[in-house]
């Protein structure tokens, strides 16, 4: 098995950050699952709307933390999940989530907290702060074969 490709970027801000989403976010279509992993303020969200941009969406990303989950229209649908509240891995079964995957793609926020329920293949981005402010890392990890096109295409951009 070949190993997998690993891709590591730093952001200085904000608009940067959701540039990089943004050049996800084109190369995005529907069944693809993105999970974002960082420390609160991070930038998982601000990321994330930029996915929305190269999505098309019509309408503004926000976090979806107190209502679990916001979809938006665009291009390609997109269901932004945040997983921080999420206390037994159960309620997720519960949420369908992967049915959501089935009807676009699907952005996932606080994945450790559903971990074994997560499917395969997809691409996971763990998120840091950086060594000056407002400066973030990026590691792009691919989860099977479409997560590894989806690493390609980010560092292609």
């Amino acid at each position: 098995m070949a190993d997998q490709h690993h891709f590591e970027l730093a952001t200085g801000g904000e608009e940067e950050t959701r540039a990089i989403g943004e050049r996800l976010g084109r190369a995005l279509r529907t069944g693809d699952v993105v999970l974002l992993s960082g420390d609160l303020g991070t930038g998982k969200t601000c990321f994330t709307q930029g996915i929305g941009r190269g999505l098309q969406c019509t309408s503004a990303v926000n976090s979806p933390s107190f209502v679990l989950m916001n979809e938006y229209a665009g291009r390609e649908k997109l269901f932004h999940v945040d997983l921080y509240r999420i206390e037994d891995v159960e309620d997720l079964d519960e949420l369908g989530l992967w049915d959501y995957a089935e009807q676009g793609v699907l952005v996932i926020e606080w994945p450790e907290r559903g971990a074994e329920l997560l499917p395969g293949d997809g691409l996971v981005i763990e998120l840091r702060y950086g060594d000056r402010d407002h400066q973030r890392r990026f590691r792009f990890i691919p989860r099977g074969p479409r997560g590894e096109e989806l690493v390609g295409a980010v560092e292609a951009a």
